[in-house]
C-alpha cells in the first residue's frame, strides 16, 4: 500500500499520541508522587513526577505563568500544524525533514493535553494512586493540569574536581532531569533537524513549481535544442 506524505506524518503524529498518553495515564493511576519502578539497575528509572511548565521538568512562574504557557503552546501547535501542511504540498522536501516537524508537533500536542485536561480528569497524587474521573472531580481546572514525567536516566554521579570554579567540590548526577515520551519526540524532532535538515527552512520561501510549469518549462528547453 503506497502510503502519502500526508498520511506517514498523522501516523507518526497519532502514534507518538497514543503511545504517550497511554503510558502518562498508566502512570497516573498506578503509581503515587515519587514511586519508582527500577527497569534496569539502577540506569533506567521508571519516576512519577509533575511539573507546571517546560519539557524535562523545568517549571514556570505562578498560576498565572501556567495559563500563559498553556495558550503559547496551542498557538504554537496551531502555526507548527499550519507549517506542517505547507510542507505536504513542498516535493522537493525530503520526507525525514517532516517526520522531523511531525515529531515536535506530537511532542508539543502530547503535553497539551496533560495540560489542558489532567487537572479535570484526575484527581491528586500525593500519597495517593489517582483516580481516573473521580467522584469529587479533578484536583485542578481548564488549563491548569501538570505534566506527567516518568523516564529517569542517572547514568553516573560523582564529585566535580575541587580546582573547578563555582562547583568544584560538589556532587553531581547525569542525567538529571525527568522527562517523558513527548518530551523525547520534540527533542529527537529538534536534534533532527539542525544536523540534517536546516537548509530546507528556507525551501517555503521559494514559489513551488506546479507540474503544468514544469512540463511547459520542459517542452520549450526541448524547442529551443
Amino acid at each position: 500500500m503506497n502510503f502519502s506524505r500526508r498520511s506517514k506524518s498523522l501516523s507518526i503524529i497519532f502514534l507518538i499520541l497514543i503511545v504517550d498518553q497511554i503510558l502518562k495515564i498508566w502512570i497516573k493511576t498506578s503509581m503515587s508522587l515519587g514511586d519508582e519502578i527500577v527497569i534496569f539497575k539502577n540506569w533506567f528509572i521508571l519516576h512519577f513526577v509533575e511539573n507546571n511548565g517546560m519539557a524535562f521538568g523545568f517549571e514556570f512562574a505562578g498560576e498565572y505563568g501556567k495559563m500563559f504557557l498553556s495558550v503559547f503552546r496551542i498557538l504554537a501547535v496551531v502555526a507548527i500544524g499550519w507549517y506542517l501542511s505547507k510542507l505536504y504540498r513542498q516535493k522537493e522536501i525530503p520526507f525525514g525533514f517532516i517526520a522531523s516537524i511531525s515529531l515536535i508537533l506530537a511532542g508539543a500536542v502530547g503535553n497539551i493535553i496533560d495540560s489542558l485536561f489532567y487537572g479535570m480528569i484526575f484527581n491528586h497524587s500525593y500519597g495517593q494512586v489517582a483516580t481516573l474521573f473521580p467522584d469529587g472531580g479533578g484536583y485542578s481546572s481548564f488549563l491548569h493540569g501538570r505534566v506527567v514525567d516518568m523516564f529517569y536516566f542517572p547514568l553516573f554521579s560523582g564529585t566535580y574536581p575541587n580546582w573547578l570554579p563555582v562547583v568544584g567540590g560538589n556532587d553531581y548526577l547525569f542525567f538529571r532531569p525527568v522527562f517523558n515520551i513527548a518530551d523525547s519526540a520534540i527533542t529527537v524532532g529538534i536534534f533532527s533537524i539542525l544536523i540534517f535538515y536546516r537548509k530546507y527552512f528556507n525551501k517555503l520561501d521559494e514559489k513551488p513549481v506546479s507540474e503544468e510549469e514544469d512540463t511547459s518549462k520542459t517542452e520549450e528547453a526541448k524547442v529551443e535544442n
